[in-house]
């Protein structure tokens, strides 16, 4: 049976509409009640919109799952004036530094399509579906730029075969641009490979930087490589781009696409639109015969995509691409266009192209 700090853990994704901070964080859930049976708690709303109504049951019920609870009961309170002015009254100060140190971003007032690659564990290729799609986008034509938002794990440049440094101009950093894609990464400014130490506050400063202080000319499309999981920096990207549209990576595994379910609760829980899932590792196609080993099992991608009431975008085969260093634009990780998995990106790429453009 779980706890309420486990409980409250699982929730800290639910974002209040006027306040746009966590739930939890704001003292919203509570009246908590764990029994064998299933949960019961009172949700304190901003708003009587019953659309976000449904949406807050939904993604409470998305987030709990994963941790055995199958039924919940929600009351829903709506915020007394006393308790509105008294939190108003904490969060003030905080409101104001922040304004102070972080002025709006030009990219969030722009045209620029964000995309957020998410996942909800390590390991199942997010990155490397992040590289190959944002080469896809950029091979149909469109102008397009990667943020490593994977603060602690940033694999990007190396994924792209990227040596040289961003460039500082007029005071402002211009991304390293590779086939077509411009990117910023943390591996740019860290020494050596080594560990970032930070805390959660520095690590939405740097991300705020990635927006404020990089030059990112007229990108069409920019697309973010998420930290796995719903730690602080994706709570922050969910928050400074609302906008953001998503796309959630699993493996066909069911563990896989069941702990994926709590990236697309996070998702539904700050109103971010879910393009669809892609299964990454599907299975191994034998190069001499033709028939395929399902290495992984079989079915967690499109099962995910069902819960999340989305569409399964692409089965992407297990596999490496089979690029030489002594290749002109040599990267580690980026499909050539007329392979299999490339065609499968380039299809993908003209999918989320029609979707959001069409």
């Amino acid at each position: 049976m779980i706890n309420k700090d486990q409980l409250l853990e699982a929730l800290k994704p639910l974002i209040d509409p006027q306040y746009q901070k966590s739930m939890t964080d704001l003292n919203f859930v509570r009246d908590i009640m764990i029994k064998e049976d299933g949960v019961s708690l009172t949700l304190i709303t901003t708003t009587d919109d019953e659309a976000f109504k449904q949406q807050a049951k939904s993604a409470i019920s998305l987030s709990l799952k994963p941790l055995g609870v199958e039924q919940v009961h929600i009351r829903f309170r709506a915020i007394t004036d006393f308790e509105r002015n008294q939190l108003n009254e904490a969060l003030q100060p905080a409101a104001q530094d922040q304004a102070e140190a972080a002025p709006q971003t030009i990219l969030e007032q722009s045209k620029v399509k964000f995309i957020a690659i998410a996942s909800g564990k390590g390991g199942v290729g997010k990155s490397t579906v992040t590289v190959n799609l944002a080469v896809a986008l950029a091979r149909q034509g469109k102008k397009v730029g990667i943020v490593d938002a994977d603060i602690y794990g940033f694999s990007i440049p190396d994924m792209m075969g990227i040596e040289e440094q961003p460039q500082l101009v007029n005071n402002a950093i211009i991304p390293v641009e590779r086939h077509g894609v411009k990117v910023i990464s943390m591996g740019f400014f860290v020494q050596d490979n080594a560990p970032v130490i930070w805390r959660g506050p520095m690590l939405g400063k740097m991300l705020r930087n990635f927006f404020h202080e990089v030059n990112w000319g007229d990108v069409e499309y920019i697309l973010l490589d998420l930290p796995p999981g719903t730690g602080d920096v994706a709570l922050d990207v969910h928050q400074m781009i609302p906008q953001s549209k998503e796309i959630i990576v699993t493996t066909p595994h069911a563990t896989a696409a069941f702990v994926a379910a709590r990236a697309g609760a996070m998702a539904v829980s700050t109103n971010h639109d879910i393009l669809g899932v892609v299964e990454n590792m599907s299975y191994y196609e034998c190069k001499s015969c033709g028939s395929k080993d399902y290495v992984f099992g079989k079915g967690g991608g499109a099962k995910l995509a069902e819960n999340l009431h989305s569409e399964l975008l692409a089965q992407i085969p297990l596999g490496a691409p089979d690029n030489h260093i002594s290749e002109k634009d040599y990267s580690p990780s980026v499909y050539k266009a007329d392979t299999t998995a490339g065609q499968i990106y380039l299809d993908v790429a003209a999918n989320i192209i029609s979707k959001l453009e069409g």
